[in-house]
């Protein structure tokens, strides 16, 4: 039987904005909004939207909501099964039943904690925290987070009922805390950053619940971050250094 429903003409999304985050790469970026509170960043309206009536009345909100392009995984595609990472990367589901990064259309949502909003000459800058965004993600939509409607509470999430239980105890070498001391000023919630960040266990799902000797690194801002699992509750901080060296 041939299916006759007709198909909706192409629709052309255009950024509103661009987002500046601590996190440079998709590797440890925490796998929901919230889990990092301590993730700062910021959003800078482009284009037409980049306008002080766009945001009017915006801070009334403590919270929005930001609909964005997964830039990072677009060019890699989609599939109809994924396996997520709650599951143990094992078990095989639908993409529309998850939140995987992979998906027909590249758009992802979070709900992020607004800061404050700037107007910068003439730019408009959203301060946002706890966001799971990697950097220069473009933004296609900003809308406020209502909790009467948004926030409902019996509920049935499946695989995902729980917030996730892993939580990390980070250690610093004398190396890593020193690199902390010496941007104290400019980032003063560093430390915390890392701990929170690691605290997820960013590993691979399958080895969350195994010890091996790998030197795992990320990047933070513009810093390189070197460590490994001491044991199955502990992570060492073995270095941080500048990314260019």
């Amino acid at each position: 039987m041939t299916n006759t429903t007709p198909t909706p003409s192409d629709i052309t999304i255009k950024p509103i904005g661009l987002v500046s985050s601590p996190y440079r790469e998709k590797f440890a970026i925490p796998r929901q909004p919230g889990l990092v509170t301590s993730a700062k960043g910021s959003i800078q309206l482009i284009g037409q939207a980049n306008t002080a009536d766009s945001v009017r009345e915006l801070t009334q909100f403590s919270h929005i909501w930001v609909l964005f392009i997964f830039h990072g995984t677009q060019a890699q595609g989609w599939k109809p099964l994924v396996r997520p990472p709650r599951l143990g990367g094992n078990k095989k589901i639908g993409v529309l039943a998850t939140r995987s990064t992979f998906r027909p259309n590249p758009i992802g949502m979070s709900v992020v904690k607004l800061e404050r909003i700037e107007q910068r000459n003439q730019d408009i800058i959203l301060h946002i925290s706890g966001m799971d965004l990697l950097d220069q993600t473009p933004v296609v939509d900003i809308k406020p987070y209502i909790p009467y409607s948004d926030a409902i509470t019996e509920v049935n999430a499946g695989f995902a009922q729980q917030p996730p239980q892993i939580s990390l105890s980070v250690n610093f070498t004398a190396q890593a805390q020193q690199a902390i001391d010496n941007c104290r000023h400019q980032l003063p919630d560093f430390a915390l950053l890392i701990e929170q960040v690691l605290a997820q266990d960013p590993r691979p799902a399958y080895k969350q619940t195994k010890i091996d000797n790998k030197i795992y690194g990320m990047t933070l801002y513009h810093f390189n971050i070197q460590w490994r699992m001491l044991d199955l509750q502990t992570i060492e901080v073995i270095q941080i250094n500048t990314s260019d060296g």
